[in-house]
């Protein structure tokens, strides 16, 4: 899957905006016009008609399904995403393709394992071991494509699914070696071990690569924002609105220089630059005008990832910072080529925010292993400052921005950790309650809830809890049933001190209720040992 979509892509780009640049300014601008504006419309269309799901990077969405849905995807994702991501990419939109890669290819093993009949809660697996053979398909990076899983995705390098990640992520890399080639993603020239003006600017260019991505993840939520609240006017059209903006930079930029950076992926003008065959100047004004073009394309609705446009802005972030202090220190030109990388990892690791990946995944393009320091210290030093400056990742901030209360979603990796949450996070927000205990009443909720206990509520306020079996004996017995005092609590009140008194009260229900008494929502014993049972079965021995 991954291996097809990284052809789909290619050829279309190749076959349209790259083709229509050699035949001159005014078929390339009209060309390249049309198809950015029909590939905006008819993506837009795409993802907000048939499947929402499938918009963006996909990866903030196959996190959501891992965690709320056991990993189960709906297999619609998987043709609305090839097609709008290809046309969205291919067409020249400032997207990556490493995002959809990751999601059609977990969405494909959730597929798969629906046909082998797997029941829903055993999705978690296929999903995240078809995401790594994705990613590593994608990038020809195995062991970046393990850890970022593990890291993003499941959020535990010692989960007992590494074994299956593991696996499926050599054989992903096997396809394409089979198909594409073993050849790295990025070529580049022998190095040599890095002087002491490498290891010098390295922090210089790791701060500054980290800041464009802190930048660029600001400015990509704040319009993403923005569009959400322009209800008034279509999706389609908004994302119409931010490709051509978007255009318009990438054409200018292609007047002035002859690049085409600023399109659809920019591969060919990063490898240049890790070539050493492009100038600090002309990197500057690709950055900027790159880092304007992908926030418009991703903010405005668009259907692609952010790692090739992160490793975009970061490559060229080093070599601009690099070029310009030749100024003052005898940097080689080998020197500025680590440097590039150096900003790659950096920029990469400050939106993603998974040090490890952004290390290996930058090592494994490039073959290089006189690397590995200065981008260990680079990945450091923006992995901090990405902390620091922005509140969490790129794809958790997505998820908080589509309404999703993480806290309630992906759980925490230790037991103490659990027990500190607070109740809310485990809480049922739309229980059943009872206006009275008439018997006409109590014998409908009996007949048609299988729960064990009713909160009753009527007009005055909260009365009391009715158990399941206070409604059979009272049944039995022609009387009105009796009620438990109930147990209110604040919804931000810890699970430890909740559990605590569930258990000194007896209770099997506890009432969350706001400062006027009036009730939000519920937590049973059952809820707390379902809540429980699933935070052990995804942390193994160590959760229990």
């Amino acid at each position: 899957m991954a291996v097809a979509f990284h052809y789909s892509i290619h050829f279309v780009y190749e076959e349209t905006l790259v083709r229509w640049s050699k035949m001159g300014t005014w078929q390339f601008a009209c060309g390249s016009f049309l198809m950015m504006s029909g590939a905006a419309l008819l993506s837009g269309w795409l993802v907000n008609q048939k499947n929402p799901a499938a918009g963006g990077s996909g990866i903030p969405q196959l996190k959501l399904a891992y965690w709320k849905d056991f990993g189960w995807m709906s297999p619609k994702i998987i043709w609305v995403k090839f097609v709008a991501a290809t046309l969205s990419i291919g067409g020249g939109m400032s997207l990556g393709r490493e995002g959809p890669s990751v999601q059609l290819a977990g969405a494909s093993g959730s597929w798969l394992a629906t046909r082998l009949k797997l029941a829903k809660q055993m999705h978690r697996m296929p999903s995240a071991a078809a995401s790594a053979a994705g990613l590593a398909a994608a990038f020809n990076t195995p062991l970046a494509a393990v850890t970022f899983v593990l890291e993003e995705i499941v959020g535990d390098l010692n989960s007992r699914f590494l074994g299956p990640i593991l696996v499926a992520s050599v054989v992903g890399a096997l396809v394409a070696h089979g198909l594409i080639g073993p050849e790295p993603a990025f070529r580049l020239g022998a190095l040599a071990e890095p002087d002491w003006e490498v290891y010098a600017l390295t922090p210089v260019v790791a701060v500054f690569a980290a800041l464009v991505g802190v930048m660029f993840q600001w400015g990509t939520l704040k319009l993403r924002g923005r569009m959400k609240i322009w209800t008034a006017v279509p999706p389609g059209v908004r994302l119409l609105c931010c490709a051509v903006l978007a255009w318009g930079i990438g054409m200018a930029v292609w007047l002035g220089t002859g690049h085409l950076g600023v399109f659809s992926l920019g591969y060919e003008d990063l490898s240049s630059a890790l070539a050493g065959s492009l100038s600090w100047k002309i990197a500057a004004l690709l950055m900027v005008a790159k880092l304007a073009a992908t926030i418009l394309c991703y903010g405005g609705g668009g259907c692609g990832g952010i790692f090739s446009p992160t490793l975009f802005l970061g490559g060229m972030a080093g070599l601009a910072v690099g070029g310009a202090c030749q100024f003052f220190l005898p940097v080689s030109g080998g020197d500025i080529v680590i440097l590039s990388v150096v900003g790659m990892c950096a920029c990469l690791g400050a939106v993603v925010r998974a040090p490890v990946t952004g290390i290996l995944i930058v090592f494994e393009m490039t073959h290089q292993f006189s690397l590995l320091l200065p981008l260990m210290l680079g990945a450091l030093i923006a992995h901090s400052l990405g902390k620091r400056m922005l509140h969490g990742n790129f794809y958790e901030a997505i998820l908080e921005q589509d309404g999703n209360e993480l806290e309630r979603i992906i759980p925490p990796r230790d037991l103490e950790s659990w027990q500190q949450l607070p109740i809310s996070a485990i809480a049922n927000f739309s229980p059943v309650s009872l206006p009275s205990v008439e018997k006409n009443i109590i014998a409908e909720a009996f007949e048609k809830h299988s729960y064990r206990a009713f909160p009753v509520i009527d007009p005055e306020g909260i009365k009391g809890i009715l158990r399941r079996s206070e409604i059979e004996r009272a049944m039995l017995e022609q009387r009105l049933p009796d009620l438990d005092a109930p147990v209110i609590v604040r919804p931000h009140e810890q699970i430890q001190d909740v559990q605590q008194k569930m258990i000194q009260r007896g209770a099997a229900m506890v009432l969350l209720c706001d400062h006027q008494e009036r009730l939000m929502a519920v937590v049973t014993l059952h809820d707390l040992l379902r809540a429980q049972l699933s935070y052990g079965k995804m942390h193994g021995d160590r959760g229990v």
